[in-house]
């Protein structure tokens, strides 16, 4: 196919190496920006490592190096015990996500940090521009949307790790089982598959997106390519994960799990996504940045606020004993189309896990979510929504989820 002109030149443009000058001033506008000008390590990481890649000394950025040359440490320092290039790397990755998620900074050059590597990457931005819609008669987009329509499959992206896999694989076992007896035959559908509908009726592959706890990683023991090895995930997030799968099994949907640092912007458009986790999760605390109710971290205390509320009203954790034994927690259920992605959104998250399990339960099982539903006007379906959910923790386990708060708009 023949490209005009233009369009070839922007293509060759977006594929070009950004020159040292322009990444350099890039890297000003990153660290004259809120999420790296309130903290000391954040910006030193980022500027250390961008400057010695323009140096041509990329091969040189290992852990160890960094914790020396940017952090002072001594050479003999453990980095198993003082993990600070680790985790600083893995907070400048998401900040780098929010950053650059923001529409004010479309068209602006990109700099990431990708996972599994302390070694930056530059890159023009992609000029994205709007076309018609495909015919109905093209073969190939008839190919696309067969490739789309295949059975159910996780579909790990660039940089996936070995926890993906381990995830896959009990998904599949608990599908089985969890998922055969909720099937139900065509007929007027329930307000559970009207609730999933935005997700289950697409052809495109639905993104399950979960949070990465920092502590996760362990990069002394890697995979057989290199790749630092994930071997750890909230059970509450497989539970949530399993649950919010089931409704895509009756479709023979397609779809992928990754993890919040796996995935980029331009990876959210391509269709329809499911976020489980808040704070360790930077796309969830990004989106729900300007709903009605999200969430927040005060003096250390993280909190799901109301943002309606005249005197800002929230819900923060309450222990039976403080920071070891959990009373309640509280979670957002929200299923809303995000205007910045363009696509429908259901995000499930709890300022702990055991919230985030409550979520998923009240999106699986119809009692639950018809207590919620109740809250919610008759034409609930074509608004967004969003509500704030209750558990009591007994013994570490998610009591019933209890609805307080719902809105829509």
């Amino acid at each position: 196919m023949l490209q005009s002109p233009q369009t070839e030149n922007e293509a060759n443009w977006a594929k070009s190496p950004p020159s040292g000058a322009a990444v350099r001033e890039q890297l000003k506008r990153l660290l004259a920006h809120p999420l790296f000008t309130n903290s000391k390590r954040y910006p030193v990481l980022l500027a250390y490592t961008v400057e010695e890649t323009l140096l041509g000394h990329a091969h040189e950025l290992k852990e160890r190096t960094i914790g020396v040359e940017a952090f002072g440490r001594e050479p003999s320092y453990d980095v198993n015990l003082d993990p600070v290039v680790r985790t600083t790397a893995a907070e400048v990755r998401k900040r780098l996500i929010q950053y650059y998620y923001n529409t004010d900074h479309t068209g602006e050059l990109v700099i990431e940090l990708p996972v599994g590597s302390y070694v930056p990457i530059f890159r023009n931005p992609v000029i994205l521009k709007t076309g018609p819609l495909p015919e109905a008669g093209n073969s190939e987009n008839s190919d696309v949307a067969s490739q789309d329509s295949l059975d159910s499959e996780i579909v790990p992206v660039k940089n996936s790790h070995p926890w993906t896999l381990f995830a896959a694989c009990l998904l599949i076992t608990l599908l089985v089982g969890f998922g055969a007896g909720r099937i139900r035959l065509p007929g007027r559908p329930t307000d559970m598959e009207r609730f999933w509908e935005p997700i289950t009726a697409t052809s495109s592959r639905v993104t399950y997106c979960l949070g990465q706890p920092v502590d996760a990683v362990d990069r002394n023991r890697t995979t057989p390519n290199g790749l630092p090895l994930y071997g750890s995930l909230h059970v509450s997030d497989v539970i949530t994960l399993a649950r919010s799968i089931v409704p895509l099994v009756p479709k023979n949907s397609a779809f992928r799990v990754v993890s919040d640092s796996d995935i980029g912007f331009t990876q959210l458009r391509e269709g329809p996504f499911v976020l489980i986790g808040a704070f360790d999760n930077v796309w969830t605390m990004r989106i729900t940045q300007d709903l009605p109710f999200g969430f927040e971290v005060d003096s250390q205390v993280r909190k799901v606020v109301d943002r309606k509320s005249a005197q800002k009203r929230f819900w923060t954790l309450e222990w039976q004993v403080p920071y070891t034994k959990l009373a309640k927690d509280y979670a957002i259920v929200a299923r809303i189309h995000d205007n910045v992605t363009g696509q429908p959104v259901i995000i499930l998250a709890g300022i702990l896990g055991e919230g985030t399990e409550a979520a998923s339960e009240v999106v699986s099982n119809p009692a639950y979510l018809n207590a919620m539903l109740e809250k919610a006007p008759k034409n609930w379906t074509d608004l967004n929504l969003e509500a704030v959910i209750e558990t009591n923790v007994v013994d570490g386990q998610a009591g019933p989820p209890i609805v307080l708060a719902v809105e829509t708009w």
